[in-house]
């Protein structure tokens, strides 16, 4: 039998981020139990906001998408929401490392090899960045993350390179479908402590993705924060709408 939201009771605070608190689930050392905050952070939290219910907002988005790429053979960490604002995952071994895929330069990559922002890559750019907030989450090459124990083996950055191309694909045809189209995002992984099965975890939100209509090429994503562009809210709000009404009778 499918477990209920009655099955759980939210335990002890383990840790505060920029963008969640996660808590232990009672009685359940497997789980964690996930709250999304209406904080917003850009360039390592040296620039603060928030909006009301973007916790509530992002917490749907997450599961839409998670559930979708389930559909399509993407496993993650997702088990179930509850509330407004909050999800029970599965407890993970994480992984110190962020996946960013770019299907098309913008951002500082753009910056950095003075391409114009928009170009198309001929193939996506699979990247790895050290997750490690006081060196600002560098970028490290494959023998980088192996002489940081990122992994124990290049075969399993070649993993970590499949899955995250996997979600890029799957990705594509889900904001596709609302007009959107998907120019980088970033994502983690983790292990299950029982089966080392590869799992997909943290969220997939416009706060990790760059999106941008596919007709007028405007944002839709944390660089209206970041940039100053407005409309943060509505953008936000705009992408869950559209989500919903295409994809939720779905999954």
């Amino acid at each position: 039998m499918s477990p209920r939201a009655t099955d759980f009771e939210k335990g002890d605070l383990i840790y505060e981020g920029k963008a969640k608190r996660l808590f232990t689930v009672q009685n359940h050392p497997d789980l964690i139990w996930q709250e999304f905050k209406d904080s917003l952070t850009a360039f390592n939290a040296q620039k603060k906001g928030s909006f009301e219910n973007k916790g509530a907002v992002n917490r749907d988005i997450t599961s839409l998408v998670f559930r979708f790429l389930a559909k399509q053979g993407v496993r993650s960490h997702w088990v179930m929401d509850i509330g407004d604002c909050e999800q029970i995952t599965r407890r993970l071994t994480m992984l110190k490392v962020e996946v960013v895929v770019r299907n098309v330069l913008a951002g500082s990559t753009a910056k950095k090899f003075q391409f114009e922002e928009g170009t198309p890559l001929e193939r996506p750019l699979t990247e790895f960045y050290y997750k490690e907030d006081v060196l600002n989450d560098p970028f490290i090459s494959d023998e980088q993350a192996l002489m940081l124990k990122v992994v124990s083996k290049q075969s399993e950055l070649d993993e970590l390179k499949r899955a995250a191309l996997d979600v890029n694909r799957v990705l594509i045809e889900f904001f596709g479908g609302i007009g959107l189209d998907l120019i980088d995002f970033k994502i983690e992984f983790g292990r299950d402590p029982k089966s080392g099965q590869l799992l997909l975890a943290d969220e997939i939100t416009p706060d990790s993705c760059r999106l941008w209509d596919r007709v007028t090429r405007e944002k839709m994503d944390k660089d209206r924060f970041r940039r100053d562009l407005g409309d943060v809210k509505e953008s936000y709000e705009k992408v869950h709408t559209l989500l919903k009404s295409a994809w939720e009778s779905k999954v």
